[in-house]
């Protein structure tokens, strides 16, 4: 499953790296509609693995919200760029399943056995520590704006939005955040899907990632856009639309990953 403008590139298959392909700015979109085409192909289990995250995901930001802790709200809604990648093993799963000809059921999505493996606790660990990071980061860009502390969440947005301090605080943020979030898109953006093969390690998958966007930056950074641009609107439903967008993407995803990555 390649995209048709996709060619091996010269002169890649060294150290025992896989090569890696070339792919044309429209490769995105036709990611996008290939996983949109394969969620209709197994629709029960992936919609459910869908509503199972936006339920967590929406119970979470419910929870910090009623609790008046809205700067948290905040960090869960732009951190979950950076864990995104290791939740959806299940629509990597479903998609590398849909290409081989093999049944998609809920179990199969739910419990991934190569997810479980050494490497992937690795590359899930850097996530994590990368996320604790960017957590740190925001808490030191929201004390340098403001001297205040807000109990309440009208009184947060109210900052956020509407004194100059907000507004610097919101653009230091996305600054620095994207920054982070870009390096971690590159670190994960293949190295997620290929460790479901059993014959990578977190090295080669990390080393492979860094390898696809590098050779492709103007169809990687549209499509680092894209996948932000559909999480973050997902967020603003209260997580709700993850019951289609995530699996969605999950699969596109997976396209991506072979698109770019040659046997």
């Amino acid at each position: 499953m390649t995209s048709p403008q996709a060619s091996a590139a010269p002169g890649q298959a060294r150290d025992g790296l896989p090569p890696i392909r070339t792919i044309g700015l429209s490769a995105p979109f036709a990611w996008l509609a290939g996983g949109f085409a394969d969620l209709w192909r197994a629709p029960g289990p992936l919609l459910a693995y869908g509503l199972a995250l936006a339920l967590v995901s929406a119970g979470l930001c419910w929870g910090l919200y009623v609790s008046n802790l809205a700067f948290w709200v905040l960090i869960l809604t732009f951190g979950f760029v950076f864990v995104a990648p290791m939740l959806a093993m299940g629509p990597y799963e479903a998609g590398r399943r849909l290409e081989a000809g093999e049944p998609v059921s809920l179990p199969a999505v739910l419990f991934v056995r190569p997810a479980f493996r050494q490497d992937v606790a690795y590359l899930g660990l850097a996530l994590l520590l990368i996320y604790l990071f960017w957590g740190r980061i925001a808490q030191i860009v929201f004390g340098l704006s403001t001297y205040q502390m807000y109990d309440t969440v009208d009184a947060f947005v109210a900052f956020a939005l509407r004194s100059a301090e907000g507004h610097n605080m919101l653009l230091a943020g996305t600054l620095v955040g994207g920054v982070i979030a870009f390096f971690t898109y590159a670190l994960v953006v293949v190295a997620a899907p290929l460790l479901l093969n059993g014959s990578a390690n977190v090295f080669v998958a990390v080393i492979t990632s860094f390898r696809a966007v590098a050779a492709n930056p103007g169809p990687m950074l549209l499509w680092a856009a894209i996948l932000a641009v559909f999480i973050l609107a997902s967020a603003a439903t209260g997580f709700l639309a993850f019951v289609i967008v995530f699996p969605w993407l999950g699969l596109a995803s997976w396209r991506a990953y072979r698109a770019l990555v040659a046997e």
